[in-house]
């Protein structure tokens, strides 16, 4: 899978699963390139968004969430997830 479909795929099952007013997704892989343990198919994304719904939960809570929703992203294509959350 390359990044772009990531990105898809992600905000895709984020925004059908949590009411979400904006959201925004980098990859910032290329800031890992040279670390120990890199590797090319496992991406390093940032999700930035605002949410009236998450904000209304803990932070971890919210985190939560996020990472259940994503489970199966993170396991084949996720190394590392960046969550921000307005």
């Amino acid at each position: 899978m390359d990044i772009n479909q990531l990105m898809t795929i992600v905000k895709k099952k984020i925004q059908d699963q949590i009411v979400i007013e904006d959201i925004k997704i980098e990859d910032k892989s290329f800031l890992h390139k040279n670390h120990q343990g890199f590797q090319k198919n496992k991406f390093h994304l940032k999700i930035s968004l605002k949410s009236n719904e998450l904000s209304k939960i803990t932070k971890i809570e919210s985190n939560k969430k996020i990472y259940k929703i994503l489970s199966n992203e993170m396991e084949s294509f996720i190394h590392s997830l960046q969550i921000l959350i307005r």
